[in-house]
């Protein structure tokens, strides 16, 4: 690991948070817990190093938007909405399904916020980050700091008031989960990170049923399973691709420690077992012929490609033929079509 953390040092997230004067902020307590962090960017990088002269309006607004990561946050609402379908057993009320997506999405969007205001050290080491806001200096950490606790706030309350509060504790769960959980303890010390840190992605399955219902039922208890078992092939294709830059700044995911073979092999795994939990809302009586015809074709898609990235990784492929990426866009594409099966098929029963 020498190489890897060659020209970086160590610093505890106390030190992190304190150094913005976040340990003053009310509430908030980090005693005891550390992360090996590396520097905070590169030579000659700081986010005071533009002027507020070179920081317009505009580029300022586009900067917060995108702190929040507005495109994985579309596919968090691409899973809430139908379960809200699924759960009015039709079409929920318009503006409840409104206000759910909205305190979705300022709820994740904290979550981001907060996400890369932890991260923003080896973001700043890594190419596919390495334009993010904290780095270029478009937003100060005190301000990514201040906006993604606002938006947590905000977002609990809007739950609450506007919906109920067991959607607002789920929330709110999730958000203290991908911060606290997947950020601070997982992602930089094991391999798992992405496995267990993926129940923040989850959540949002349990919110739109809950904010319809107001209670729990399996039906939704199963496709939280379905987003568990999914995440890791979802991302693991993409660890592979840009795996040298996770390497560089010692986030141990699992195609840095393993080998593609191996990594291949677990994707196929969860695969497998990803496609038969999604087939058991049918059996259960929550989904008709409809849903479970998509999931059949879609999961046969997905195994069938996910077969052929372990079959090219056997074979010891590398590089671009290796087509890591077919998987990780066919991922999306999946989660995508399944859930529109969930919210279509309550009208096709």
């Amino acid at each position: 690991m020498g190489n890897v953390y060659s020209g970086v040092v160590r610093a505890s997230l106390y030190r992190i948070f304190m150094s913005e004067g976040a340990g003053r902020l009310a509430g908030m307590s980090l005693s005891g817990v550390c992360v090996t962090a590396v520097e905070s960017r590169p030579a000659g990088v700081s986010g005071t190093d533009i002027s507020p002269s070179h920081r317009p309006f505009g580029a300022r607004v586009k900067a917060f938007v995108a702190l929040t990561k507005p495109r994985i946050i579309e596919l968090l609402l691409i899973t809430t909405v139908p379960v809200m379908f699924l759960a009015e057993q039709g079409v929920p009320d318009l503006w409840l399904v409104f206000v759910t997506c909205l305190g979705g999405y300022l709820s994740a969007g904290g979550a981001n916020a907060l996400n890369m205001y932890i991260d923003r050290d080896i973001d700043a080491l890594m190419d596919r980050t390495s334009q993010r806001p904290l780095v270029t200096g478009m937003v100060s950490p005190r301000e990514c700091l201040v906006f993604g606790i606002t938006l947590g706030v905000v977002a609990t309350l809007l739950f609450g008031l506007a919906v109920n509060w067991l959607s607002a504790w789920l929330s709110l769960g999730a958000l203290l989960f991908y911060v606290v959980v997947y950020t601070m303890i997982l992602k930089r010390r094991t391999s798992q990170n992405i496995v267990w840190g993926g129940i923040a992605g989850c959540l949002p399955v349990l919110i739109g049923w809950s904010s319809v219902t107001n209670s729990m039922s399996w039906a939704p208890i199963i496709l939280f399973l379905v987003m568990f078992f999914w995440t890791p092939p979802h991302y693991w294709p993409l660890s592979m691709k840009v795996k040298d830059d996770y390497a560089r700044v010692g986030v141990p995911m699992l195609p840095v420690i393993a080998s593609n073979k191996v990594v291949a092999r677990q994707i196929v795994i969860y695969s497998w077992v990803m496609v038969a939990v999604s087939l058991l809302l049918q059996p259960l009586g929550y989904t008709g012929w409809f849903y479970t015809a998509v999931a059949l074709v879609t999961g046969g898609w997905w195994l069938w490609e996910a077969h052929g990235l372990q079959n090219r990784a056997k074979a010891e492929v590398t590089g671009g033929k290796l087509k890591e990426m077919r998987l990780f866009h066919w991922s999306i594409t999946y989660v995508s079509l399944l859930f529109v099966a969930v919210a279509v098929d309550p009208f096709l029963r």
